[in-house]
């Protein structure tokens, strides 16, 4: 009996167990199939590399969760209606968040997130610049009131500041953009530009005409060349743009015949995969195809656009941009140095400066960027303290967890369309306000003070030039900078002081 019972003990046992297990399998079902039809996850947040919460609005309840894994996978919650504020009160009350700040605490046994951080779309005062929110966006009325009766922009500086603080309204960009892109001058009058008008649609179709003219051998060159990889790009291009959406959309069409006859315009360049996305928005907002085209002329002789990184061009533009890093956030540099040439190629901003932050944020953000950098407004390079800016803000996560290269490039890019653009431009101007206070400049920037229009230091005051110790090839500095002497040792009379690097005084 005792070992008919235990059989059936067993059994029950057998019977129930497999019920468990089939009722686990049931939920890990369900489970999978929330996942795949609905994007819902389950996360061990103990498990996590970071969690980082960024607020997107003045009254700090929307914004994104963003949750980093020791593996370098990124997963970002986007909170559109508020809410926000109440999931960061609670992360801030959960032990495993608050302890990573206790250096002394620890917690071997424990499992507990690396990194906790808040960032809010608020700088201090003492890290603004002085005249921002002085302007309001160029308008009708304003853009008419820098005009007089000919039609000629009677202070170009004055233009300048206004659009680089405020921006300009959407009404009026295909009107005031084509003088920031210099197709007109701000001399000109309403008569001239009209003639010029005239005349330049006249030289367009000309070289639409000598495109459509070509050899069938020339035609077979330039297909494999240029318009094989144009007629891929405009296809998906700003495609979510009502300017562009539907299929058959005739304005696509006018975006591939602009950068079709620019290729024959400027053969040297020809075209680059993104070029696109630079002649989207302007078309979007010039209209005209003519006037768009030479406006796109315009922004290519004054962008920095390469297809390839180790372009002389390119590097110019990351060697001031180091020197910018080294003298406004050293520790960042420090990092980037530790790393090596790769860390100082600094592959993560290679497409800022490309596609000008066009993939980095949203179209109306990336276009205040644009109308900032077109002012000219005190230096021709305010795209590299906007990339400065975004490092500054967004950089803390790659310092404390000692990002690798690889690391380093997912951590920016997975940001992408996630981050605060008023907030970096803000923090950009009020860098390039601490730059034009400095009472020394390291040579290495010397060139980032030379401008088309009004100097950079206009109240006459300009900063000493101090020898950064970088020129190899020659015996003195090229720009006329001093190096700091030391004092003669004994027995070293004669001999050449040495040079200070680390010189420069800069708030964060």
């Amino acid at each position: 009996t005792s070992s008919a019972s235990s059989l059936d003990t067993s059994a029950q046992f057998q019977e129930n167990n497999g019920q468990t297990q089939s009722t686990r399998w049931d939920e890990q079902q369900k489970v999978f199939a929330l996942e795949q039809v609905c994007g819902v996850f389950r996360v061990d947040l103990g498990q996590m590399r970071s969690l980082r919460l960024f607020f997107s609005d003045e009254a700090c309840t929307c914004g994104q969760l963003v949750v980093a894994s020791r593996e370098s996978q990124y997963k970002i919650f986007h909170f559109h209606h508020g809410g926000l504020d109440k999931l960061s009160e609670v992360f801030q009350q959960w032990k495993y968040c608050t302890e990573t700040h206790l250096k002394d605490q620890q917690l071997a046994d424990e499992k507990t997130c690396m990194q906790f951080s808040i960032r809010r779309p608020k700088l201090p005062s003492s890290e603004t610049h002085p005249e921002e929110n002085t302007y309001k966006r160029l308008d009708v009325s304003a853009w008419l009131h820098h005009l007089n009766e000919a039609g000629q922009v009677e202070e170009e500086y004055k233009l300048q500041k206004a659009i680089f603080f405020g921006g300009i309204d959407i009404s009026i960009r295909g009107e005031v953009w084509p003088f920031l892109l210099r197709y007109y001058s701000y001399e000109s009058t309403s008569e001239e530009r009209e003639a010029l008008r005239l005349q330049k649609r006249k030289e367009y179709f000309e070289i639409q005409e000598k495109r459509l003219s070509m050899t069938p051998d020339e035609q077979k060159d330039f297909w494999r060349k240029v318009q094989f990889t144009v007629d891929k790009d405009v296809v998906r291009t700003d495609r979510s743009n009502q300017f562009f959406r539907g299929e058959n959309n005739p304005n696509v069409e006018t975006m591939r015949r602009i950068l079709l006859n620019y290729a024959v315009f400027n053969p040297t360049i020809g075209y680059s995969q993104g070029m696109s996305d630079l002649v989207a928005p302007l078309l979007a907002e010039v209209l005209d195809e003519s006037d768009t085209f030479w406006c796109f002329v315009g922004l290519m002789q004054n962008t920095i656009f390469i297809s390839s990184p180790r372009d002389e061009d390119m590097e110019k533009q990351l060697m001031y941009l180091r020197e910018l890093l080294r003298l406004m956030h050293p520790r960042f540099y420090q990092h980037l140095s530790s790393l090596g040439e790769d860390g100082l190629q600094m592959l993560f901003c290679h497409r800022w400066i490309l596609l000008c932050f066009k993939r980095e944020f949203p179209d109306a953000e990336a276009l205040r960027m644009w109308e900032a950098c077109w002012a000219h407004y005190q230096t021709d390079y305010f795209h590299l303290f906007i990339c400065v800016a975004i490092v500054v803000i967004y950089g803390d996560d790659v310092i404390e967890q000692q990002l690798a290269t690889d690391q380093m490039l997912l951590h920016f890019g997975n940001l992408a369309m996630h981050m605060n653009g008023e907030l970096v431009l803000r923090k950009a101007r009020s860098l390039l306000y601490q730059f034009h206070l400095l009472p020394r400049i390291p040579c290495s920037l010397h060139d980032l003070c030379k401008l088309c229009g009004t100097g950079m230091w206009d109240s006459g005051f300009i900063p000493a030039v101090e020898c950064s110790g970088h020129h190899p090839e020659c015996e003195s500095c090229p720009y006329g900078g001093l190096a700091e002497v030391s004092s003669p040792k004994p027995g070293s009379e004669g001999k050449r002081g040495l040079k200070t690097r680390d010189v420069f005084a800069f708030r964060k």
